[in-house]
């Protein structure tokens, strides 16, 4: 499994969580910028067939235009803290890159604020 993360200290973190419940051997965790992902970047991480994507509030644009016949997995959990953004994307995965959406929800994790977070799984088709 392998963990990408925007901030070293949250990457850190991963690790000392990894070790502590004994998964080192088959975890490996990088502080990568995600608004700078394309095709050769994408493609030197290897071919995972599972993705679970939880970008910050401005997406996943850089990540999704990326993806090439070669690095791209057979399922895709998009999560997201900004419904706007993760339609944006979805736009392109279905429209361009041939994902097909089996399931999508709204999380009402902020009770009392208007921020939800929505979920979509994505499949190759």
């Amino acid at each position: 499994m392998l963990g990408i993360e925007g901030s070293a200290a949250l990457v850190k973190r991963a690790e000392e969580n990894a070790a502590y419940n004994g998964l080192t051997a088959n975890t490996q965790f990088q502080a990568m910028n995600l608004f700078e992902m394309d095709e050769a970047t994408l493609e030197k991480l290897g071919n995972f067939d599972k993705w679970l994507v939880d970008p910050p509030r401005d997406g996943a644009m850089e990540l999704v235009k990326a993806i090439t016949p070669v690095t791209a997995p057979e399922r895709i959990v998009y999560v997201s803290c900004n419904p706007a953004t993760l339609a944006r994307d979805a736009e392109v995965l279905v429209h361009l890159k041939g994902y097909a959406i089996k399931a999508a929800g709204v999380m009402n994790m902020f009770p009392h604020t208007s921020h939800v977070e929505s979920i979509a799984v994505f499949e190759k088709i």
